[in-house]
């Protein structure tokens, strides 16, 4: 579905964060007379009147309405289209029943691909570092002379880059679980891995790993991680499947980075701490071989990537104490590779916990029994579920349950020993106290006695 098919039809923008401001934006320029409806919660609706009078005049444009109320099966079957954010489940019963009734559901990221079936497209999706490595990808590409985008989940809504005045050479996307069933053909697909995550919103574990893998049916060339048996399994029917991590291909030697045989990354050149961040590197440049280019040249540059925001970020020090930003972790494997990748893991507290979607913190708490940190200050909505976990399999560290995110900051000063390191790395989303994680972080960087502004934001969004 193209923009163009929405001309005369009753539409609803679902969702007023990031994506349903670039649908908005996007449909006012194209289709200035089309009637629309936002629909959105009662505490964004004043954002949207006050987008919607500093937004240009469209003269002939009729007023956008605004509904607050939680969409029902009856309120979602009055529109013929819906373009819903991605963080709205696709499995809501009054989604699906609307659906049954007749309307359609699309979003930003498939209405950009309609609007750009030519675009060559390296599409990257997974549990734990997609991120990174897709901006990773960008950098490499840029630095080996590449016109590049960098969008998609990232931060940068695709339709915020509906009609570039210079279309780019390659189009570097993060998809999350929630938009891979939206993506067009892409010429190379990337999965990172695949852990448990976004239970609350698939349903279940069977049905993430088919929505994120739905990637596999739009990439030409697959390229997935060939350290785990069972993602390996579930693509070896696509016919072009490319792995890294293994000795054959790209993947992490005890010298650095290597393609084979031939090492061709010192250890250490990377300026992100961890093995897990490493195995990023060495899927960035197998897709980038994957995609044509030259990835053994490529890898030069590997040392002039900036590290993102949020993701093992070092603050800097206070009181004696070394404060470390995590906030992306959201999975208990990413706390676990968090711990990994610190010095002297013993010597720190970890602060998790967050909004619960009911992942299973056993294995988390098993390693935790294994080679336990100095504390674990548990906070959020999850604190008693994955508290009572953690004190029931025991361990040889101190463990403390609070609320909040100010409270748990407080109780790691009182628990981590001089020199020692406080790590934010909560294993769970933010939604429980924070808009989103780079929120979190900053609340963070704020209680621990550092300047949120000083951070950063994620370099090179848009088309470079």
């Amino acid at each position: 579905m193209r923009i163009a098919d929405l001309a005369g039809l009753r539409v609803a923008i679902w969702g007023y964060g990031r994506e349903g401001r670039a649908a908005i934006a996007a449909l006012r320029r194209r289709l200035p007379a089309l009637p629309l409806t936002v629909l959105c919660r009662a505490d964004e609706a004043a954002q949207v009147r006050a987008d919607l009078a500093a937004a240009p005049a469209q003269p002939q444009a009729e007023p956008t309405r605004i509904l607050t109320a939680a969409p029902d099966a009856a309120t979602l079957s009055a529109f013929d289209v819906v373009i819903k954010s991605p963080g709205i489940s696709a499995w809501l019963p009054d989604l699906l029943d609307a659906r049954r009734n007749g309307t359609r559901f699309t979003s930003g990221t498939a209405l950009w691909f309609a609007e750009h079936p030519e675009a060559r497209v390296v599409a990257v999706t997974g549990t734990k570092g997609k991120s990174t490595t897709t901006a990773l990808i960008a950098h490499l590409l840029r630095r080996s002379g590449r016109r590049v985008a960098l969008a998609g989940n990232i931060g940068l809504p695709l339709l915020d880059l509906l009609d570039p005045a210079e279309p780019p050479d390659w189009w570097v996307i993060e998809l999350s679980s929630f938009q891979t069933g939206e993506a067009g053909e892409v010429a190379v697909g990337l999965v990172t891995n695949l852990y448990e995550e976004h239970l609350d919103w698939h349903g279940d574990r069977a049905r993430y790993v088919a929505d994120k893998l739905r990637l596999a049916d739009a990439a030409r060339v697959l390229v997935v991680n060939g350290l785990q048996p069972e993602l390996q399994r579930l693509t070896a029917a696509h016919p072009a499947v490319r792995c890294f991590g293994t000795p054959e291909g790209w993947h992490v030697a005890a010298g650095g980075i290597a393609c084979g045989s031939r090492t061709l990354a010192a250890s250490g050149v990377l300026a992100l701490p961890g093995r897990h961040n490493a195995l990023n590197a060495c899927a960035a440049l197998a897709t980038i071989e994957a995609a044509g280019e030259d990835a053994v040249a490529a890898a030069a540059h590997l040392g002039s990537f900036r590290p993102l925001p949020h993701r093992l970020q070092p603050l800097g020090e206070r009181a004696g104490l070394h404060f470390v930003d995590d906030s992306i972790a959201t999975t208990p494997q990413a706390t676990l590779e968090a711990l990994h990748s610190l010095a002297d893991p013993g010597r720190a507290t970890v602060i998790v916990g967050g909004h619960d979607r009911g992942l299973d913190w056993q294995p988390f708490a098993a390693a935790m029994h294994r080679q336990p940190p100095q504390a674990i200050v548990v906070n959020g909505a999850s604190a008693a579920r994955v508290g009572a976990l953690l004190r029931e399999t025991g361990g040889g560290y101190r463990l403390r349950i609070v609320t909040t995110l100010a409270e748990a900051v407080a109780a790691a000063r009182e628990e981590t020993p001089a020199g020692g390191t406080v790590l934010l790395s909560p294993g769970a989303p933010s939604f429980d106290q924070f808009r989103d994680y780079a929120e979190r972080g900053r609340a963070f960087a704020a209680l621990a006695g550092f300047d949120p502004d000083t951070i950063g934001s994620i370099e090179g969004l848009g088309i470079a």
